[in-house]
């Protein structure tokens, strides 16, 4: 199964790395797509993220090193002929490039954000319906 992971399910895995967000990251019947400005949310909020996760600066690296072995990183460029058609669908302007990574591979979003399922063009699939859908 074919998916884009967005920034909230990666904050999830991080703050709980043994828990089933971290498990669904590298589960082989799942291949992960995101965007690669995804790393540069990762880089912005870093303080935040290490407040709220506990972890040093050299774990957060080496955790973000680990789910890049099992995440595909797209540059912009490669989706960007979806981004007028993904501005309209989402209903959330912050998380455009999902949908229009989503658009481009015609695969499905992994979210937590309720909003985003406000619209009937993308699957969103929480975590918790990824678990179900893979039992």
């Amino acid at each position: 199964m074919e998916l884009i992971i967005d920034a909230n399910i990666l904050m999830s895995a991080l703050i709980s790395i043994k828990g089933i967000t971290f498990d669904l990251i590298f589960n082989d019947k799942i291949r992960l797509f995101a965007p690669e400005y995804i790393l540069e949310e990762f880089e912005k909020h870093e303080k935040e993220i290490l407040t709220k996760s506990g972890l040093s600066k050299e774990d957060l690296h080496l955790f973000l090193s680990l789910v890049s072995v099992r995440i595909e990183f797209v540059p912009k460029e490669e989706f960007e002929g979806f981004s007028e058609k993904a501005s309209k669908i989402t209903p959330d302007q912050n998380d455009s490039e999902y949908f229009a990574l989503s658009l481009k591979l015609n695969c499905p979003i992994w979210s937590n954000d309720k909003k985003l399922k406000e619209q009937d063009k993308i699957k969103i699939y929480s975590t918790k319906e990824l678990i179900e859908f893979l039992k």
